[in-house]
């Protein structure tokens, strides 16, 4: 299968992976190093024992890195495929379904969409920016971010490997409600004049016809054994922001593992208000991918037993992102916009997370 309609999309996508998330030679330095590290680590890991009488720095390190990529990798390969295909789905079609009109189906339309792109939290983020620009209302742009992070196909079957089918689809459907509210209280802030409006909404885009695009959408596709090889071949390309900082999240997750024990771990972030608000400080000070954090999440539910600091991890990294706030104070011109992020958001985090806490993963 091929398709020549998404020359520009998938060039967009990888313009807007480099604004956030490197250059090409560092990005693939960064992976060979992470690949590297992960295979010599799982190599070491057959062949040193790892028991509670000999629980060694490299042995925990390395059986980490195992039990971890054990169940995850899986997700990755079938992710390859699903970005492949998403691939080929214009980025002017997903752009123009977000509608012209406000009200709750175009927040709808802006989630979903956040939802189906499968890029990295910095690409994510500079093409939320790009919407702002096209006349996207701020509530749209808000819940889009919010959706967008870690919902998308990749990171969807690597966290039913991690924590669950039912945990996942709940976490998914936690954070839509979320994305939804938000966008509702940043439009109705716009609104009453509290929150600046978007300029940019006087000149939005009206020509795109979603029903032409996808009419030629459907007319560049044409089946072949070479085009699913290309397929294979671009659903790599484009996953490569997901296994690099998939295998650096393996990485991190093992280093914490090693650095601090299960049982102070339980204790320090645990089920309770003080591990809750510990949580959130590390979403706010680990700055790398949402790719990268998943693990981390998932070992808060699995060894602290605390799926409300698991969602809050995620969540909270998008919420207080500080990146995420400047990209959205620049874009905007408007520092209430940005700061308006956490404080509207981060509440519905907190008290989400102190809920799902009551019942331990």
């Amino acid at each position: 299968m091929t398709s020549d309609c998404c020359e520009s999309e998938n060039q967009a996508a990888v313009a807007a992976e480099d604004a956030g998330c490197g250059t090409e030679s560092s990005r693939d330095t960064f992976l060979w190093f992470c690949l590297a590290s992960v295979a010599s680590l799982s190599l070491a890991g057959l062949f040193i024992p790892h028991t509670a009488e000999t629980p060694g720095m490299l042995a925990t390190l390395s059986h980490g890195v195992v039990e971890l990529l054990g169940k995850m990798w899986w997700g990755m390969a079938i992710g390859v495929i699903f970005v492949g295909l998403l691939a080929r789905i214009p980025r002017d079609l997903v752009m123009s379904v977000l509608g012209h009109e406000k009200g709750f189906t175009s927040l709808l339309r802006a989630t979903l969409a956040g939802v189906f792109l499968d890029l990295c939290s910095h690409g994510i983020l500079a093409v939320g920016m790009k919407l702002y620009e096209r006349g996207a209302s701020v509530g749209q742009v808000m819940a889009f971010l919010l959706a967008s992070p870690w919902n998308s196909f990749s990171l969807t079957l690597i966290l039913f490997g991690l924590i669950g089918v039912g945990w996942t689809l709940l976490f998914i459907l936690l954070s839509l409600v979320i994305g939804l509210i938000s966008g509702t209280i940043f439009d109705g802030l716009v609104r009453r004049g509290s929150l600046p409006e978007n300029p940019n909404r006087e000149h939005l885009d009206a020509d795109a016809d979603p029903r032409q695009l996808w009419a030629e959408f459907r007319a560049s596709w044409r089946f072949s054994g070479a085009g699913a090889g290309r397929l294979l071949q671009d659903g790599f390309s484009g996953s490569r922001v997901v296994i690099r900082w998939g295998l650096f999240g393996i990485l991190l997750a093992s280093v914490i593992r090693v650095l601090v024990p299960e049982t102070a771990f339980a204790a320090w972030f645990g089920a309770s208000m003080a591990g809750l608000g510990l949580t959130i400080l590390a979403a706010t000070l680990i700055e790398v991918c949402s790719e990268g954090t998943t693990p981390i999440a998932a070992d808060l539910m699995n060894r602290a037993g605390a799926p409300g600091n698991a969602f809050t991890f995620l969540m909270a990294g998008v919420a207080t992102d500080y990146t995420e706030i400047m990209s959205i104070r620049d874009t905007t011109a408007s520092w209430k916009i940005a700061l308006f992020l956490p404080l509207v958001t981060l509440p519905q985090v907190l008290l989400i997370g102190a809920v799902l806490n009551q019942f331990p993963g």
